[in-house]
């Protein structure tokens, strides 16, 4: 199953049923999703190598979702594998005095890969239409006139080279439930967990129509987002690299051409 983009102008429905794995790939054994997840990273990575050598055109891949959605595990097990050396991973934390001192876009493009690389965003420019509205810490005129912003500048970004795919992990408030306590049970897990995470789940509601609407209004043909049914672990982590690899093959990165002085230092060594 290949993952689609949202439909222009359609409001999601971010419904605990939509966070369910597809019916084709619900029953399928978590070791042949990982099976096949390995064979599309290792073409991801191929074409990785290809694009970071051609040096011309970037990929920003952003990652949203609500508390316990798997950014992090998506990151770890569909970019992981990959070459770091073509890889920059940016994860946005509160605005620092610095950053609260610009407008909100200022840090965001700060991050922006260079040609040549991958950018993975761990949150993003979006947490100033989602966390800021939910929070109320700006007027609605103020975050509302932010879409537009947004759209105007990622249509920049892939006029000038950086194509945006951009990924709302989803998944159901009963799972969400499940990985908190998950977190608190595990000792290798347990340091993530702080008291605000249950305040955010007490805004559940308000979290989900802010992304409905940050989606809608933000879902354009240069930068299109995705909602990843993201229940279940191995599912999400397939159809978010699934739709990288197609990404990627269609961006058909090419390795430079041998130059002239290149063939005469390879005829040397041949001789010597």
């Amino acid at each position: 199953m290949h993952l689609k983009p949202l439909r222009r102008g359609a409001r999601p429905a971010l419904t605990d049923a939509s966070a369910a794995p597809p019916a084709a790939l619900a029953d399928v054994p978590k070791r042949d999703l990982r099976k096949r997840l390995a064979g599309i990273v290792d073409r991801i990575a191929a074409r990785q190598t290809a694009l970071f050598a051609e040096g011309k055109r970037a990929l920003l891949i952003v990652l949203q979702g609500l508390d316990t959605s798997g950014k992090d595990g998506t990151i770890r097990h569909v970019f992981g594998p990959l070459n770091p050396m073509g890889v920059q991973i940016t994860s946005f934390k509160v605005p620092t005095p610095i950053e609260a001192a610009h407008d909100f876009l200022w840090r965001v493009h700060l991050a922006i890969p260079a040609k040549g690389m991958i950018g993975i965003f761990n949150r993003s420019h979006y947490e100033d239409v989602l966390v800021v509205r939910v929070h109320r810490l700006a007027p609605e005129p103020v975050w509302r006139a932010r879409f537009d912003m947004i759209n105007g500048f990622e249509r920049y970004l892939t006029e000038t080279g950086t194509t945006v795919l951009k990924f709302c992990l989803h998944i159901s408030r009963e799972e969400q439930r499940e990985r908190l306590l998950a977190r608190l049970d595990d000792p290798e897990k347990n340091w993530k967990f702080n008291a605000g995470d249950l305040k955010e789940r007490d805004r559940w509601t308000d979290y989900v129509r802010a992304y409905a609407d940050a989606l809608r209004l933000t879902n354009t043909a240069w930068a299109p987002w995705y909602v990843v049914p993201a229940d279940r672990k191995p599912v999400r982590d397939m159809l978010v690299a699934e739709v990288v690899r197609d990404t990627l093959d269609r961006l058909n990165p090419r390795y430079p051409a041998v130059g002239a002085e290149a063939r005469q230092l390879r005829a040397i060594l041949r001789k010597d």
